[in-house]
């Protein structure tokens, strides 16, 4: 039998800051975060938030490698988002990233490629907006087919919802924190949501394509949904008969691996005191057969960020939680 750890974990705009004065430094950085990824012992992990930095004429994601260095990690397969499909270079800024300790068959990202880009005109932008503007995703989804060692399949969809931080609407701040009335705050929050449950809807899309080929597809959803359990975003990847109320789509359901951790350490971030389950492994009904019904929330470290004066260079760490489940697979 083969164990299989599946892990996610968001490290928060990790980076190489180019003042030389900056703290945290990625040296402080690695020192938190190496401790975080020795105990996931995961076979494969999908990172969010992996910032590119500039070597020649594209981005690479030199300051991962410097992470991963001399971690189990360190030779483990690599697939990462791109800046277009057919580019090499990784995207500037909140790369999505796949390490796997078998081998990678191929990858590919998602944006727009099933629900295209809704148009609207924001109503509170000063001055004016002409026109209606197509609103788009701000990150793809990322989905990787990896070889396991039974030659079995696993599709792992790594995803990183937009957060619910209201959207930029121009002239609606008075600076960088304070909005100038109620109704573009409310605007720019609309646009946020649309753009979450957007991403959500199109993760669901590509993810029934899976089915469509085989219903009996080893598959995992996981990564930051910046949405709880109970929230629309997560209630649509998940695909639930009390949604849908289809008793022929039960089949293609997943679930949600945090339902095995208990309620109070139910918890990958915090904000103003509460813990909230934003970061989520959610797998197809073939995989659950493999599940052992363990899964840990590496929480006993994380620091709420979103209190006054929490600054970065008190808190090298990540303000997310890594998540990791357990899996065996079967001899054939």
């Amino acid at each position: 039998m083969t164990t299989l750890r599946i892990a996610t974990f968001n490290v928060e705009n990790l980076d190489m800051p180019k003042d030389p004065n900056a703290r945290p430094t990625l040296a402080e950085r690695i020192a938190v975060l190496s401790p975080q990824l020795h105990r996931l012992r995961a076979d494969v992990i999908c990172l969010q938030e992996v910032h590119g930095q500039k070597v020649g004429r594209s981005y690479q994601l030199e300051a991962l490698r410097e992470l991963l260095k001399g971690t189990r990690y360190e030779k483990f397969h690599m697939a990462h988002t791109t800046a277009s499909p057919k580019s090499k270079s990784a995207m500037v800024y909140r790369n999505l990233v796949v390490l796997s300790r078998f081998p990678i068959k191929s990858s590919r990202q998602i944006l727009h490629d099933y629900f295209p880009s809704p148009v609207y005109q924001m109503q509170t932008a000063n001055p004016p907006q002409a026109k209606a503007e197509p609103v788009t995703w701000e990150r793809p989804i990322l989905h990787v087919e990896i070889e396991l060692p039974d030659g079995q399949i696993l599709n792992v969809v790594n995803v990183h919802l937009k957060s619910k931080l209201p959207t930029p609407i121009p002239g609606g701040k008075v600076d960088r924190f304070t909005w100038a009335n109620n109704a573009a705050a409310g605007e720019g929050a609309f646009l946020s949501s649309m753009k979450r449950v957007g991403q959500a809807a199109e993760t669901r899309a590509f993810v029934d394509t899976l089915f469509d080929k085989d219903i009996e597809s080893l598959v995992v959803v996981c990564g930051d949904f910046n949405a709880d359990f109970d929230e629309v975003p997560v209630k649509m990847i998940r695909g639930m008969v009390e949604e849908h109320g289809n008793p022929d789509l039960i089949p293609r359901e997943l679930i949600p691996c945090e339902t095995s951790v208990a309620g109070d350490a139910r918890y990958s971030i915090l904000h103003h005191g509460q813990g909230r389950m934003f970061d989520h492994l959610m797998i197809s009904q073939a995989l659950l057969h493999y599940y052992t019904n363990t899964t840990h929330v590496l929480n006993e470290t994380l620091k709420d960020e979103s209190i006054a004066f929490a600054t970065d260079d008190k808190y090298p760490g990540s303000d997310h939680a890594a998540v990791v489940a357990e899996f065996i697979l079967d001899e054939h």
